[in-house]
């Protein structure tokens, strides 16, 4: 009978650490992607205003930044859900 809760226990911790493993990469894919998406669409601004180009560039890369430490907290928290 304790066996039994025992397993269910160590295989409820263990689900756990996947599922945060799984949203730790969830977040590093969408990072890439959303950030692959601010660089297309501020190469196609560029293409189409050069003189705006310095301001477009600053621009993507505060968004940039704001996407990469969106994605960093997330996986953050993912890594001390399957170690704590």
């Amino acid at each position: 009978m304790i066996t039994a809760i025992i397993l269910q226990v160590v295989a409820g911790a263990a689900l756990g650490k996947v599922g945060a493993a799984l949203g730790a990469a969830l977040a590093a894919f969408a990072a890439g992607y959303g950030i692959g998406k601010v660089g297309t669409a501020a190469m196609e601004a560029i293409a189409r205003q050069p003189e705006a180009a310095g301001n477009i560039r600053t621009s993507m890369i505060i968004v940039a930044g704001m996407i990469e430490g969106a994605a960093l907290l997330g996986i953050i928290v993912c890594l001390l859900a399957i170690v704590l």
